[in-house]
């Protein structure tokens, strides 16, 4: 008998002729995460395993775990050789404090010469003979005993799940280029479309001098702090001040935010086949300030045509958007009050419905192709 962690993964199932794809990619990812570990990994007639792990490292190896996309649980067994007395007397020795519980049987080795219903009583006995107090509840249950009996003569016992990160294994939709500000909303959308394979590399724009060192730190923090979800994060520092002092210069005052928006994504755009990123992310969500409604929206689209811009949190309220934040750990860092670029020179009055051609008006007062230039040649790039 030993004790093993059993990895479930979720979405793989649908994945058909490419499925060995996916599960190659998950399996690499798994093994990234645990390296350094004093563990074992290996897959066997579809379980994914953790075995000949110290005890003391159990709870850092969890929660390494639990961060992995493509897992959607884990849980804590015990391995045991396919023998039916073997099982009978580990069950046997099963103590618990709750009131109600039932045994669930999965007979993959069809071989066993106990029909799962049947075994689950027979079972079921034995742990009300040695707990009394219990009482068998096949809904309402306060804990499940799993006994999952395997092809390969290995029966794992088990009485919890652990929810992982679930969606897809990080790697296996490309690469995009995440705009990362230091407020709440950006880092979860990183999260969020990390969860769908996508890997990341971020994108900051700084109005140093007006915003501070710590405020550039902030960025940092967050990108290593989504970095146990998203993998390690390439991180591109963009300066921006002389472009906004530009703006404020020549522009009409409502119009800055829009013209900044668009410039923005300009250098994104240029930024992303840099670094080969197939699509722009942005924590923008549909009618939160005066840069994203439809209609500014729009015309920042329209501002560059050769890649994609993602908005996974488009229809997420507030709410929803600082319950993932507080789940992910970036909630504390996002609120710390240190400014970003766009906090910085903001009009009083900045306009909510711009037209194409009124922007295109403003902007043509500007020399965008060579601040563009400028600001990239100045990039700074970190490693978080």
């Amino acid at each position: 008998m030993k004790r093993v962690i059993l990895l479930r993964f979720g979405e793989l199932y649908l994945k058909g002729k490419n499925r060995n794809y996916f599960e190659k990619v998950l399996i690499s990812n798994i093994k990234l995460n645990l390296k350094g570990l004093n563990c074992d990994f290996y897959r066997s007639t579809g379980r994914y395993i953790v075995t000949d792990y110290d005890e003391m490292d159990e709870s850092i190896i969890i929660d390494k775990l639990t961060k992995i996309f493509g897992l959607v649980s884990l849980s804590k067994a015990v391995e045991i050789k396919t023998d039916i007395n073997d099982i009978r007397e580990y069950i046997s020795t099963l103590k618990f404090d709750v009131e109600t519980f039932r045994v669930s049987v999965t007979r993959a080795d069809k071989n066993f010469p106990v029909q799962s219903n049947i075994f689950e009583r027979e079972l079921g006995g034995i742990i009300l003979s040695k707990n009394p107090k219990l009482k068998v509840s096949l809904k309402n249950f306060d804990t499940e005993i799993i006994v999952d009996i395997r092809e390969s003569g290995k029966t794992y016992i088990l009485t919890d799940k652990i929810q992982c990160a679930g969606g897809m294994p990080l790697g296996t939709a490309g690469k995009g280029l995440l705009l990362l500000s230091g407020g709440i909303d950006s880092p979860v959308a990183g999260y969020m479309m990390s969860k769908r394979g996508m890997s990341i590399v971020g994108l900051h724009f700084h109005s140093f001098p007006y915003t501070s060192e710590l405020a550039k730190q902030k960025v940092i923090t967050l990108a290593k702090e989504i970095s146990p979800y998203c993998g390690k994060i390439r991180l591109y520092m963009c300066p921006f001040t002389e472009i906004q002092e530009e703006i404020h210069k020549h522009c009409a005052p409502e119009f800055m935010i829009t013209i900044m928006r668009r410039i923005m994504m300009k250098i994104a755009a240029k930024v992303a086949a840099m670094a080969n990123c197939k699509a722009i992310i942005t924590g923008e969500n549909l009618g939160q300030v005066a840069s994203q409604t439809v209609e500014s929206m729009t015309v920042t689209n329209f501002s560059q045509t050769e890649v994609p811009i993602f908005r996974p949190l488009i229809a997420f309220d507030k709410k929803e958007i600082i319950e993932i934040s507080r789940q992910i750990g970036t909630y504390d860092t996002s609120i710390l009050p240190y400014e970003d670029c766009c906090t910085v020179f903001l009009p009083k009055n900045p306009v909510i419905k711009p037209k194409l051609e009124k922007v295109q008006k403003e902007e043509s007062k500007l020399d965008i192709e060579n601040l563009i230039q400028t600001a990239i040649s100045k990039i700074e790039l970190i490693e978080c």
